[in-house]
């Protein structure tokens, strides 16, 4: 697919593009119920006071959530594993297990009810991060080159993603914890942010391998490098549609932390009828709710624009930091010298002719050569006249490295080159 033309969205758009998509209201009853949780582990802490960990528990779901959104769908994909981690049947307590009066067993009935619900949720979330990460991946690659390098971009993050998963095989092995994994998780998620990042921001002949000898397309580099940005474009998604996201996440939190709380308890305090209907309550409209953000989200991400006209976003199409522009007179030549002083090294180059008025292309004459260092000419491209061209060369000898752009030919038009 071709970029000619396009430039990486910006803020205005994408606000634009996001008024379409108006996220329905998170009903009131989220907030009251992650505050009656947070009231309910206050009274069991009061009885009994909480441990190094609890209190460690008690500090996240008292704090503000995490800022970006991805960042938040982990963490709420995290705080499920936890829960279902203590609803496993083998972990609750001893009178749970085995259902020792009517009242133990209408509360396992309850468990088991909210242990089912979350389990279909977390395994919804699994397939949503998957899905949108091949998504962003397949319409990257449709930019990109639809040869060999396209193949072997394939090939690389293949093998990543399997050592991505190795390492995370390794710390479930070696008995790291829920939370242990999925700090490693998302580390490698921002290891791949900082990648694109470093990408995006190339400069200088790293740069001029990236856009050329990897055929990564110039718009998708700006691209890259704005998406990651504390106020590039995702911050006005983060506006819109994070104060939603934050709220489920408190609710998680809540359910987490009663639920560690009241089992821990359970041989001093048995759950409330009323107590356990609340937390029934907050898994039931949690799933429901974060099963209904998840669809929309899905919905807003496969749908949204990477990249959009120069004329929408309101600016050139060629960045004048990108091209430098250079006049060559009628009857005179443009010479560029590199000095290279290893072999395999990479030169490239990309120029284009303005184009006047008349209706003739103008066209320039262009050839590479190479200077030994006694002082011997080898010609590496041979002459042409090109309106414009891209191209690149491995070098096989150190020394100098001529680029001649040629307008002898011409009597009358000067060019202008960028």
């Amino acid at each position: 697919m071709t970029t000619e033309g396009l430039v990486p969205i910006t803020r205005d758009y994408l606000a634009r593009y996001y008024d379409k998509y108006p996220l329905p209201p998170i009903p009131d009853g989220v907030i009251a119920l992650a505050a009656r949780l947070r009231a309910l582990s206050a009274e069991l802490a009061a009885a009994s006071p909480f441990s190094p960990e609890e209190e460690h528990l008690e500090q996240e779901a008292s704090g503000v959530p995490a800022h970006k959104i991805d960042e938040n769908m982990w963490k709420n994909r995290e705080q499920m594993e936890e829960i279902l981690f203590l609803l496993n049947k083998s972990r609750r307590p001893v009178a749970l297990q085995q259902k020792s009066t009517l009242e133990d067993a209408e509360i396992v009935s309850t468990l088991d009810d909210c242990e089912t619900k979350l389990k279909e949720m977390l395994k919804k979330l699994e397939q949503f991060q998957l899905k949108n990460a091949d998504n962003v991946f397949n319409t990257v690659m449709t930019y990109m080159p639809q040869d060999f390098r396209g193949t072997l971009i394939r090939q690389q993050r293949e093998r990543s993603e399997r050592n991505k998963q190795a390492e995370v095989d390794a710390v479930v092995s070696s008995g790291g914890s829920i939370h242990d994994r999925y700090a490693l998780l998302w580390k490698q998620q921002m290891d791949r942010r900082v990648q694109l990042a470093q990408l995006g921001s190339a400069t200088g002949v790293y740069k001029t391998l990236v856009r050329y000898l990897v055929g990564v397309p110039q718009v998708l580099l700006d691209f890259i490098r704005q998406i990651n940005d504390a106020n590039g474009p995702m911050e006005v998604q983060r506006e819109r549609y994070g104060p939603a996201l934050y709220t489920l996440t408190k609710l998680v939190l809540a359910v987490r932390l009663y639920l560690h709380l009241s089992l821990a308890r359970y041989g001093q305090k048995k759950i409330g009828k009323d107590d356990i209907a609340v937390l029934q309550q907050a898994v039931v409209i949690y799933t429901e709710e974060f099963g209904k953000f998840t669809t929309f989200i899905g919905e807003v991400f496969v749908n949204a624009p990477f990249f959009i006209s120069a004329e929408d976003a309101g600016a050139d199409s060629r960045k004048n930091d990108e091209y430098r522009e250079t006049i060559i007179p009628a009857g005179k030549t443009h010479e560029v010298i590199l000095s290279v002083e290893a072999v395999n090294s990479y030169i490239a180059w990309d120029f284009s002719l303005q184009q006047g008025a008349l209706s003739t292309l103008l066209d320039i004459g262009f050839h590479v050569e190479y200077i030994s260092p006694s002082r011997e000419k080898t010609l590496i491209l041979p002459y042409r006249r090109y309106e414009a061209d891209q191209g690149n060369f491995c070098t096989v000898f150190a020394g100098s490295y001529k680029l001649v752009w040629d307008n002898s030919y011409s009597t009358f038009f000067k060019k202008c080159v960028y």
